[in-house]
């Protein structure tokens, strides 16, 4: 918007009182001060509104006028409420450093100028960000991608001052503008998303994060979004990434909200390239799948291993080891197939979360069959010790680590009618190995799966411990076994808060060792032994007893 314009506005009263041969110049913004010195608070391009309250005398004009050229402000505009007419002193200065000046009428409030300038600019502004954003996506969908996410945000940031970043459904950040986001915001945006997304509530979904609002829209790729090519929204609400901009949509204009829909759009065309670039990825892995599965001579599954490792480890020298991760999404009814799902999910959640952009998943290959999806994931082997190799099962995937940073948004996008189980195989070296560690990762997902919880891991160290046969034994028999046990040494607790579980609980995790559980429980060992006589005597056990012993350790385990 030009200087001039606004000077043709008759609702604005402005009166020009020099600088004609500067009405060119371009509004970028408006800023209302009496400060002696605004400077600090200008960027070039406002147009400066005053009360004149900075002044005491003529000999203040010049510095102030001064102040405002040398920011590169776009023009002033004095109002006559306070003195009347505008003081010649500051009409001579504004003349000799070239800044126009203009009267605004007593009658007029600088609000109505704010709003009338804001509201111009913000459109012009948003005008110019829609044809770029068009040709950008004329470009992205008829050729090469134009520079990925990170491009279009920059643009919202430069022409909209508006800061946003695109995040994926388990809250790792794909792309951003500026300074990232703090994990947890992360996880927590992306789990109102999901939240909001499984309820039906209509976008953008607005929330407050330490006093910042943020709204949030889906970016949905062809093929999930709200059109009939998506059956359910469960079949896409685990894969979708999504758009969080720092402000509130409630209020924006039609206009404005119409072009954040277009780049969301433009987005989801980088979404669809980069999905479409896993292709090569999967086939690897659906291959090797196969191969194990009916099982072919390890030389065979050697040999596609040798091809996957360049794709998936590109510069690797020696052969990496690999783990298998196996994933398992159930909906309620049966009625939607959970495979691509787990798939897309678990080529997320094995991604590093604290590594930002997308293209950490190029390292993963995912596979699925059935309602299951199987990772096959490289370790790369690093040099030891001569004859030695290292690195591999030091750098293998644990299960307890992996859903620790997305369980949030996870729970909220299954909500109360989803399930997700994983489990993870050790690591192996050969070709020989792989087909036990596809068995070990099924069976450690069937030992989460056995758990409460929407979401679950277990890993195979669980495989060689008791722990494997907890979650097998039948609910009715896990609650009479620990309620013989344990509900004596209760009860006998609440009446007298004598401390008998965390005692027992105590005295099994230091092997029976009397000096080293009095010395943790901060008890002298007679005192010990008293409070371990009551727990033998309400239960009729003996706690030097190997048998004694073990069946109190599982009845703790299952309660």
């Amino acid at each position: 918007m030009r200087l001039r314009a606004l000077l043709e506005t008759e609702a604005l009263g402005l009166r020009l009182l020099g600088g004609e041969d500067e009405l060119d110049r371009t509004v970028r913004g408006v800023m209302t001060t009496d400060l002696r010195d605004p400077s600090r608070y200008l960027s070039g391009g406002e147009l400066v509104l005053t009360g004149l309250a900075w002044r005491r005398n003529s000999a203040d004009s010049e510095p102030f006028v001064r102040i405002l050229a040398s920011a590169g402000v776009a023009g002033l505009a004095a109002g006559e409420a306070e003195l009347g007419d505008i003081p010649d002193d500051l009409v001579s200065a504004c003349r000799r450093n070239r800044l126009p000046l203009f009267a605004v009428n007593e009658d007029v409030a600088f609000a109505t100028i704010t709003e009338y300038v804001v509201r111009q600019v913000s459109g012009e502004r948003a005008g110019d960000l829609a044809a770029v954003v068009d040709r950008h996506r004329r470009l992205m969908t008829s050729g090469p991608a134009g520079g990925g996410p990170d491009v279009v945000l920059d643009l919202l940031t430069t022409d909209l001052d508006l800061r946003a970043w695109v995040l994926s459904p388990t809250g790792r950040q794909i792309a951003g503008a500026g300074e990232p986001l703090a994990p947890g915001v992360c996880a927590t945006l992306a789990s109102e998303h999901l939240a909001a997304v499984r309820t039906g509530r209509r976008g953008p979904h607005r929330m407050s994060i330490q006093g910042i609002t943020y709204s949030l829209f889906p970016i949905r790729g062809h093929g999930r979004g709200p059109g009939p090519a998506a059956r359910d929204v469960r079949e896409s609400v685990l894969s979708d990434w999504l758009l969080a901009v720092e402000a509130d949509a409630g209020d924006w204009p039609a206009e404005r909200l119409d072009l954040l829909q277009g780049v969301t759009q433009l987005i989801a065309v980088e979404r669809d390239r980069r999905d479409a670039a896993r292709t090569v990825r999967r086939r690897l892995a659906q291959e090797v799948l196969e191969l194990v599965q009916t099982g072919a001579a390890p030389a065979e599954i050697a040999a596609r291993l040798r091809v996957a490792a360049p794709v998936l480890l590109p510069g690797l020298g020696g052969a990496p080891h690999w783990q298998v991760v196996v994933a398992r999404v159930d909906w309620d009814g049966g009625d939607i197939p959970g495979g691509p799902v787990a798939q897309s999910l678990l080529e997320e959640i094995l991604v590093d979360p604290s590594i930002a952009g997308p293209e950490p998943s190029d390292r993963i290959a995912v596979a699925h069959a059935g309602d299951e999806a199987i990772a096959l994931v490289p370790l790369p082997s690093l040099p030891g010790e001569p004859g030695e190799e290292k690195g591999g099962p030091d750098s293998a995937l644990h299960a307890d680590v992996l859903l620790a940073s997305v369980r949030e948004p996870l729970a909220a996008g299954l909500a109360d009618d989803g399930r997700l189980t994983l489990g993870v195989s050790a690591a192996v070296h050969s070709a020989e190995g792989l087909r036990g560690a596809l068995e070990e990762a099924r069976h450690a997902r069937r030992v989460a799966a056995a758990r409460p919880g929407r979401v679950c891991a277990a890993g195979h160290h669980e495989l060689a411990s008791h722990v494997l046969l907890l979650p097998f034994v039948p609910d009715d028999v896990r609650r009479a076994f620990t309620a013989r046990l344990l509900d004596p040494l209760r009860d006998y607790d609440r009446r007298h808060r004598a401390e008998l579980i965390p005692t027992l609980e105590a005295f099994l995790d230091c092997d029976g060792s009397w000096t080293r559980c009095a010395t943790r429980l901060h008890l002298h060992v007679n005192t010990l032994r008293y409070r371990v006589g009551r727990i033998e005597q309400l239960t009729a056990r003996d706690l030097s007893r190997l048998e004694d012993k073990l069946d109190f350790f599982l009845a703790l385990r299952m309660s």
